[in-house]
């Protein structure tokens, strides 16, 4: 048998975005790095929802508010509560991933770093990456100030120029040209874009060609020292809608419990009900009044 030998390969490193004078409007400095930033409060995103039996056994000052807030309204302690430590903070994470996730517009954060050339990928946070909005690379703004003979001056003079020198001026119109220069700056390779590959690194084009080349990006970060009390409170709420629909399992297993004094009914079926009733009107809520309204998302 011939003895074959495996090479091993080293695989490439991809860059850590190098910070500049700008940094991040979020997280603890930790390093010249922009992944070396730890996300301001008690929410860890990246491990929302991978709870273990063992690693459900602690909750932080964040979680209790919400825990002891549905073990409240479930009547606890008059009234027993049949959900352990690990149902109890799943309700809780699935709560706060939701609100993450519809992230509202008042959590939004910004960091900006510096790209190199011919490098167009690059490592970011997950708390970061998890919730980007918006990747500003390569982007000039159409203004009266517009360098001579440039793209823009073209269309700046052409445009008011056929509409009379600012008379009769729409702003859906002038909305609709900035719309247009845009689609011809990325067809002739001006005007920069981004992919997130893998879920974990930014991709910009085209690629830097010089050092440094700034990139700003702008994601969305819920700081669980700075919500909003009525964004706490909805959190706390679909926790408990979580609650009732995982009580709805367990006490629709027996429709009534006996007792020397005649026994007690479960009430697992009108929890159910109420748990489904809740959990759809709370996520309707959140799509059309905590996070912003699709209709006004431009860019």
């Amino acid at each position: 048998m011939p003895d074959y030998q495996v090479n091993e390969r080293t695989t490439p490193q991809i860059p850590r975005p190098k910070l500049n004078g700008y940094g991040s409007s979020d997280g603890i400095y930790g390093g010249d790095e922009l992944t070396d930033y730890v996300q301001q409060g008690e929410i860890d995103a990246p491990k929302l929802n991978r709870l273990t039996l063992e690693s459900a056994t602690e909750f932080s000052n964040f979680e209790t508010i919400i825990k002891d807030y549905v073990l409240g309204m479930l009547g606890f302690p008059i009234v027993r509560v049949e959900l352990t430590d690990f149902q109890l903070k799943q309700t809780v994470q699935e709560s706060i991933n939701r609100l993450n996730y519809h992230a509202p517009l008042w959590n939004l954060q910004y960091a900006s770093f510096d790209a190199s050339a011919g490098q167009n990928i690059y490592e970011l946070p997950l708390y970061m990456i998890q919730n980007l909005e918006y990747v500003a690379y390569r982007k000039t703004l159409l203004t009266i100030a517009a360098q001579a003979g440039t793209l823009e001056q073209d269309f700046f003079i052409k445009y008011f120029q056929d509409n009379f020198l600012f008379s009769n001026m729409q702003v859906g119109e002038f909305y609709l040209l900035q719309q247009t220069l845009e689609m011809y700056r990325k067809i002739l390779g001006g005007d920069g874009g981004f992919n997130i590959v893998g879920g974990k690194y930014l991709q910009i084009y085209p690629s830097p060609a010089i050092t440094p080349e700034r990139v700003i990006i702008e994601y969305r970060a819920i700081d669980s020292n700075t919500i909003l009390p009525a964004y706490l409170n909805w959190a706390q709420r679909y926790a408990l809608a979580v609650a009732k629909g995982i009580l709805a399992q367990i006490r629709g297993k027996f429709a009534s419990v006996p007792s020397p004094a005649g026994g007690a009914t479960l009430n697992g079926p009108q929890l159910a009900q109420e748990s489904q009733q809740e959990k759809e009107a709370l996520i309707q809520e959140l799509l059309s009044e905590i996070e912003e309204p699709p209709a006004f998302s431009t860019y």
